[in-house]
């Protein structure tokens, strides 16, 4: 049964990627040129491609007057960067199943991922009974027992509940209401469901207004977002991927199971490369779409180029923030290979529990205060600006808290007066603020600051890497070594001048590539040149956030009696 591609993809599940279309009929029945983001395309009557995938490009957004949904004063178009921050009004339309909220809703692990809905009446479970009203939050979906479910919890007295929730669960399940704000990109990538509007309030007023800003001036009442999906298709007789928008005028049958979807080029991403077997390792690819930009080293992977992807592997990388006190700031992940040498530079501590965490055995951490603090009890020191301490060790104390003897941590450090030292003791809960003194002249090399020296760790380059063109790290005033991490990388070179060949990110670098059926010439992989990878802001927030959900937290600081 034919629909628009616009009905389709709307109501096209992503896990039922690929689908084979055929193009029916519309303006473009007598087949013209399309163009959209550079690509070409001819869409006749009877064409075929394979859907491979789909993402929001833009949104419709309907102006409701005084907050009346049924009034739409006009229609406009807005991109996802457009500034201003939204309140998401919960939908007033329940969802029948656990099923469909699955599969028109966004679950995941990002911190948007975890949806909130109630139930109008009681659902009795195996171990408790969930109440009518309660918030259950939805965190993942996956195979519990050979059935799909998902996995839920409930807050109660500040506890969480964790269970789960099979997909053939019915009843009636409505949005909680939503007291977060987000951006218009935050949602239409989390927060729009498929086959569905999505109401939003403008929480901040546009502080720079002018005649080209599509809503009326002084703006207050709400939009109703209707996505414009960008399509991105292969096409019978081409190497590249195109890019269709879905609003485009034109009617599909999905023909899927009745054609060989083989016959069509198979995209990989990166991903799907690194899934392969080590077995399959060293495979010829042509690139069907290169990284979006320019961006060195990567401004070589362009579409058309045939590589040589060796071998998949985990490689560890320092990542490291540029420290400064204002924001946005610059974020690295550098090779283990880098052939710069670095020197220290002062760190910062906001807490006395910060010094316990970076006291190690190698040297004694010497700080200075850059805060006053004063301390109800005779038996602690109270703190002035400038007071320097040589830090010792963490130990209990007794202190009197009314009238009562209380036992409470604290840290055991030297004072340093003009000619001699003073012994005294700070509490763990100080909030006060020092600054370590450096007295070590030496530079380091990479390797050697990871192994002597507890992370994070504040440095400087003092030699750049002379075997870089451009050492970015060099102009970066100060730097902060956060944590080691492990991450994914393809090993890949040019076939047609394999002088060396080069590390790419497999989550980090959007890129496409089908498979050649042409033979390795050099199985060993020529010399390998990593570089420094300069990363943005939210890939930096999902490096972290990765890496970090397989170390524990440390221990809080110890409260103030």
């Amino acid at each position: 049964m034919a629909s628009t591609l616009e009905k389709f993809i709307h109501s096209l599940d992503p896990r039922a990627l690929p689908r084979v279309l055929q193009i029916q009929s519309g303006i473009y029945f007598q087949g013209s040129i399309y163009e959209m983001f550079g690509n070409e395309c001819c869409l006749s009557t009877g064409e075929v491609i394979k859907v491979i995938g789909f993402k929001i490009n833009k949104l419709i957004a309907s102006i409701c007057e005084n907050n009346e949904v049924s009034r739409v004063s006009a229609k406009v178009e807005l991109p996802l960067n457009f500034p201003g921050l939204y309140k998401v009004v919960a939908d007033k339309t329940p969802y029948g199943s656990i099923e469909e909220i699955t599969r028109k809703v966004s679950i995941g692990p990002a911190r948007f991922g975890h949806p909130c809905f109630y139930s109008p009446e009681d659902i009795k479970l195996a171990r408790f009974t969930i109440k009518n009203g309660e918030q259950i939050t939805f965190n993942s979906v996956e195979e519990v027992n050979g059935t799909m479910a998902v996995n839920c919890d409930v807050v109660r007295n500040n506890r969480s509940h964790s269970f789960t929730l099979p997909l053939s669960q019915e009843g009636k399940f409505y949005e909680c209401e939503d007291d977060q704000i987000y951006t218009l990109k935050e949602i239409a990538e989390w927060k729009i469901p498929k086959c569905r509007n999505r109401i939003v309030k403008l929480s901040n007023t546009l502080h720079m207004w002018d005649s080209s800003n599509p809503l009326p001036e002084n703006f207050d009442g709400c939009l109703i977002l209707t996505p414009v999906y960008e399509v991105q298709a292969v096409m019978k007789f081409r190497k590249d991927i195109v890019h269709i928008l879905s609003d485009l005028d034109v009617e599909v049958k999905d023909i899927t199971d009745c054609y060989d979807i083989s016959s069509f080029l198979q995209p990989l991403s990166l991903e799907d490369v690194f899934e392969r077997t080590s077995k399959e390792f060293p495979m010829v690819a042509e690139i069907m779409e290169g990284p979006s930009g320019s961006q060195k080293p990567y401004n070589f992977l362009y579409t058309g180029k045939e590589i040589v992807i060796y071998k998949k592997y985990q490689a560890t990388r320092i990542l490291a923030s540029e420290i400064r006190s204002d924001s946005p700031k610059r974020h690295f992940l550098i090779p283990m290979s880098y052939k710069g040498k670095f020197k220290r530079r002062p760190r910062e501590f906001p807490t006395a529990y910060d010094l316990e965490i970076a006291r190690s055995e190698k040297e004694q951490l010497h700080v200075v205060a850059t805060k006053a603090f004063d301390f109800p009890h005779k038996e602690l020191f109270s703190v002035s600006v400038g007071d320097q301490f040589l830090v010792q060790q963490r130990q209990t104390s007794e202190v009197l808290y009314e009238e009562r003897k209380k036992v409470i941590d604290v840290f055991a450090c030297e004072q340093i007066l003009s000619d001699t030292y003073k012994k005294v003791l700070l509490p763990m809960y100080m909030e006060g603020d020092f600054v370590e003194v450096i007295h070590d002249k030496k530079q380091y090399q990479l390797s050697e600051i990871c192994k002597e020296f507890p992370l994070p760790f504040n440095v400087k380059v003092s030699v750049r890497d002379l075997s870089v063109e451009e050492d970015v790290l060099a102009a970066v005033p100060g730097l902060q070594f956060e944590e080691e991490i492990t991450d994914s990388y393809l090993l890949i070179s040019s076939t047609s001048s394999p002088v060396e060949s080069w590390e790419i990110p497999v989550y980090r670098l959007n890129m496409s590539v089908h498979l050649l059926s042409k033979k390795v010439q050099t199985v060993v992989p020529p010399a390998t040149k990593t570089t420094v990878e300069e990363i943005s802001e939210e890939q930096y927030y999902m490096v972290r956030r990765y890496e970090n959900q397989t170390l524990h937290p440390p221990p809080r600081p110890p409260k103030k009696p």
